[in-house]
């Protein structure tokens, strides 16, 4: 890692409000723009529908036998979008691309792919159409700015979300498409580059339930299961706590392999002891090695955690629920970013704390 990363402001500046929390409360202070709103003692409908059926793709649902037969539109074609609308032409699907960058559709083009020029035109010609956005902004602009992909919706069509977004982007896109007459599903998946290469992602789903089932041939393609979890709101929510969870074990995991080698311990040793025992999860095996070499090779973008864990911390304020842990992870994350990591692999988070080392020794 090139050192003029590092040469940014002393890092326990950055982190000091957190610590002091931690070590006071256990509950860090969070910005003015999360504090939950008053309750209320007359009744009220809860944020999120805790009721839900879950369906994998082994499910025997009838849906999932028969193939997709329509054209789907593909919109959003980075790290992500771009493997995924890969496996849906592969497995000769109709596909018709948009992309900010024209450059990043040629690629899909030369397998078969039709090009259009805004995201209007793509629904306006598809039967289905998925949308891979980076954040809830990108998200709304793309469904429902100028030219936006609800300009072209109307009735007999669909829109599947499959950005990670807070739970309030995703309604307000629902109720745009909804209101042209079309069916929405949101559907975050689980999951990083390789999967989506492979076709090994993991879908959170909610929304419409017959869309749901039209588009599970389209889900299998993709992934390896999928889970219908009922009302829209709920696949954001279940995406940014699993993403929560993620980026907490993470900035642990980055703590423990530089304790080990401050002890005089292998890290190396220490990810196989790891990768065997209990505590045992694919993150550890596959992002280990390469944090011991300092290499972080690009599959989740940094940015995109830290993105994560700020919308499951304002999900979390919003029902009061304490999330210590998780804000304290985030504060780390953001420190990461403000030392130009934010392109690269979420794991090199542990770059900010080997900084903080370096300033205290």
């Amino acid at each position: 890692m090139p050192s003029t990363l590092l040469a940014k402001p002393n890092i326990n500046n950055l982190l000091s409000s957190t610590a002091m929390a931690l070590c006071s409360a256990f509950c860090p202070r969070i910005s003015a723009n999360f504090r939950p709103k008053p309750f209320s003692s007359s009744p009220s409908k809860p944020l999120l529908s805790l009721s839900f059926k879950v369906f994998s793709s082994q499910a025997t649902d009838a849906s999932s036998q028969d193939k997709f037969s329509g054209r789907v539109g593909f919109l959003g074609l980075g790290i992500m979008g771009s493997p995924m609308a890969q496996n849906l032409i592969k497995a000769g699907c109709d596909v018709i691309v948009w992309n900010r960058t024209k450059s990043k559709c040629d690629p899909l083009i030369s397998l078969g792919a039709k090009y259009r020029s805004s995201p209007e035109e793509v629904a306006a010609n598809c039967d289905v159409t998925f949308a891979m956005l980076a954040d809830p902004e990108s998200a709304i602009d793309v469904a429902c700015g100028k030219n936006g992909a609800v300009r072209g919706m109307g009735p007999g069509k669909g829109y599947v979300d499959i950005s990670t977004v807070d739970v309030a982007t995703s309604k307000l896109i629902n109720e745009h498409i909804k209101a042209r007459g079309a069916l929405f599903l949101e559907a975050p998946v689980s999951g990083s580059k390789k999967p989506a290469e492979d076709g090994q992602l993991i879908f959170l789903t909610a929304g419409k339930k017959s869309l749901y089932e039209l588009v599970s041939p389209l889900l299998d393609i993709l992934g390896k299961s999928r889970f219908y979890l009922g009302e829209v709101g709920n696949g954001a929510a279940m995406k940014l706590v699993v993403n929560m969870i993620m980026g907490s074990m993470m900035a642990s995991f980055s703590e423990g392999i530089l304790l080990s080698k401050k002890v005089g311990l292998d890290p190396s040793v220490l990810v196989e002891v790891v990768s065997q025992g209990a505590i045992s999860a694919p993150m550890y095996s596959l992002k280990g090695p390469s944090m011991v070499k300092s290499q972080y090779p690009t599959a989740f973008p940094l940015k995109h955690q830290q993105k994560d864990l700020r919308l499951a911390l304002g999900l979390a304020e919003s029902v009061s629920q304490s999330t210590p842990i998780a804000a304290a992870a985030n504060e780390l994350y953001k420190v990461a970013k403000s030392y130009g990591l934010s392109d690269e692999d979420f794991s090199a988070v542990i770059e900010a704390l080997k900084a903080k080392s370096q300033d205290t020794a």
